[in-house]
């Protein structure tokens, strides 16, 4: 049986003897610890692992730590939503989102060509380069061929980026593919159905990617989820796992409470109902901002896989 324990601050502290601190302080703070020690169960067990998050969470500074991830191939498969791969292409270009607050005048922002996300600002100009950006790579693409499922559509892009921050960049260069079932949903979708009506031939196939998720693992395989927030991206990858006989693994992190009974809130829990997370699974769900708890609980696992040999590229 675990017992509190008091926690307290000592010069020099590091981020993994904080966190190892957590599993005895209580509340969430429970939940954090036990994520970080999935995390490695997941390495070191051989997991293939799904890592999901959603796009605002690339608006933020955690676009960087995502790559980073890929890189030290913490991620073999990522699922997320089009806003997010718009937003990672706009800063490998030099895009520059600032930082504001959360209460601030929005008529004011929308008279000044600035949009919100949360308190996070993206400047209408960072589309108008969208747009330069965009067209190009999408008559290259149209060259080499007409119809494209979205991760290979997305490698490609990937692989003409210059950028070692870029989530795209390095999915494409460690071969990690980038999954995108709502390819529509943002100005991506646009830009995609403008290319579409001067080359009605130029398809972007979704229905073929989502036989691609499907092989991208197995029955046999050990599956390992990561799920930052919810929504499609969410359920895409557990679906998949679903199908392939559950996860062994799986952690959510969320601010959304199982009480909404969306997926959002859904809880690792509640997925074994379903068979996306198998009975004897290790499992923890952290209900919390994600650009707090993620770091957190990920970079002491970075540090244990580190010391034990097992973080490749580290």
């Amino acid at each position: 049986m675990a017992y509190v324990k008091d926690f307290k601050w000592k010069k020099g502290i590091k981020v993994s003897e904080y966190v190892d601190s957590l599993a005895n302080i209580g509340f969430q703070s429970v939940q954090l610890a036990n994520a970080s020690n999935v995390f490695v169960k997941m390495k070191k067990n051989s997991a293939k692992i799904f890592l999901t998050f959603t796009s605002n969470m690339v608006t933020s500074g955690l676009r960087g730590f995502f790559a980073q991830l890929i890189q030290l191939k913490m991620a073999d498969i990522i699922v997320t939503t089009v806003g997010g791969l718009e937003e990672d292409i706009m800063k490998a270009k030099g895009e520059k989102f600032s930082i504001g607050t959360f209460n601030t005048d929005d008529v004011e922002l929308h008279e000044k060509g600035i949009n919100r996300v949360g308190n996070l600002m993206i400047n209408n100009e960072s589309y108008m380069n969208f747009e330069d950006a965009i067209l190009p790579i999408l008559n290259k693409l149209y060259e080499k061929k007409k119809r494209w499922p979205v991760s290979e559509f997305f490698r490609e892009i990937g692989l003409m980026l210059d950028d070692e921050d870029s989530i795209l960049y390095q999915a494409a260069k460690n071969d990690v593919p980038i999954f995108c079932p709502a390819i529509t949903d943002g100005a991506f979708g646009f830009h995609l159905y403008m290319f579409q009506q001067k080359h009605p031939d130029f398809i972007i196939d979704v229905i073929k990617d989502f036989g691609n998720i499907l092989l991208s693992t197995n029955q046999d395989e050990k599956k390992g989820i990561i799920a930052l927030g919810g929504s499609i991206s969410k359920h895409h990858a557990i679906l998949c796992t679903l199908l392939n006989g559950g996860a062994e693994y799986a952690v959510y992190m969320t601010t959304a409470h199982k009480t909404s009974g969306s997926m959002s809130g859904a809880t690792t829990n509640e997925a074994k109902s379903w068979g996306k997370v198998k009975d004897e699974s290790d499992i923890a769900t952290v209900i919390g901002d994600v650009t707090i708890m993620f770091p957190l609980a990920m970079i002491k696992a970075l540090e244990e896989l580190k010391e034990d040999g097992l973080l490749k590229n580290g």
